[in-house]
């Protein structure tokens, strides 16, 4: 997987070449928004990490021209702007997410890898890690067997889980992609820690082996962890 990351300051660069490379993927940094936009067309390239405050022109004109030109590579922001109205715009010109700065490594490669699974795969309409199964078609889960009442979100959260397994989940990816809300908040993280302890007692309370694992300070993960 080819990964163009447009970064003008050379640490920053420099620091996300290196920890991408060390996962697999083949890593190109451009530093300025043109350099950027010459690279993704005449390259070809599964992802591009685009800043939005570049010298010249910004995060923001790059990606509508980009758009424009009808280029569809998947096209994640990186931003220290963290309103609603910077996101929302954002959006609005054609990323396909965003990760305001500073952000955790591992919450990058989760990110990466969601949306290098949507651009390359097929939708996937069921799930299995070990005895607990998921069916999107028949909206049904269970574990060894016995079916699990779960609530339309507990549902949500965990087909969410299951689409990342092995890997650890933040509230922030919580809040963004489960609750669709832009902007965490304590009563927020409230009702995600509330939701995912009722999760827990049904997928985990009648079985000895424990899926669902709550990483201190970090997020969620169900499965085994990667150690990046």
């Amino acid at each position: 997987m080819r990964i163009l990351v447009v970064e003008d300051e050379r640490k920053i660069a420099d620091a996300l070449k290196k920890g991408l490379e060390a996962v697999g993927y083949q890593v190109t940094t451009a530093a300025s928004g043109e350099d950027g936009f010459f690279c993704l067309t005449t390259e070809e390239y599964d992802l591009m990490l685009l800043d939005l405050m570049l010298p010249g022109r910004d995060g923001i004109e790059i990606l509508q021209t980009i758009r424009k030109k009808g280029i569809a590579t998947p096209i994640l922001l990186l931003t220290g702007r963290d309103t609603v109205e910077d996101r929302v715009l954002g959006l609005d010109s054609g990323a396909d997410d965003y990760l305001v700065k500073p952000f955790a490594f591992p919450e990058l490669l989760a990110r990466i890898r969601l949306l290098l699974r949507r651009g390359n795969q097929e939708p996937q309409h069921a799930f299995k890690l070990d005895d607990l199964e998921l069916n999107l078609l028949t909206h049904r889960a269970s574990r060894a067997g016995q079916p699990l009442e779960l609530t339309a979100k507990e549902f949500e959260l965990l087909e969410y889980l299951l689409q990342n397994q092995g890997q650890v989940v933040s509230r922030e990816m919580l809040a963004q992609d489960v609750w669709q809300i832009r902007e965490r908040s304590t009563p927020l993280d409230n009702v995600i820690d509330v939701t995912i302890a009722r999760l827990r007692r049904k997928v985990d309370g009648p079985f000895e082996k424990k899926l669902i694992r709550t990483m201190r300070g970090v997020g969620f993960c169900l499965g085994g962890t990667e150690h990046v």
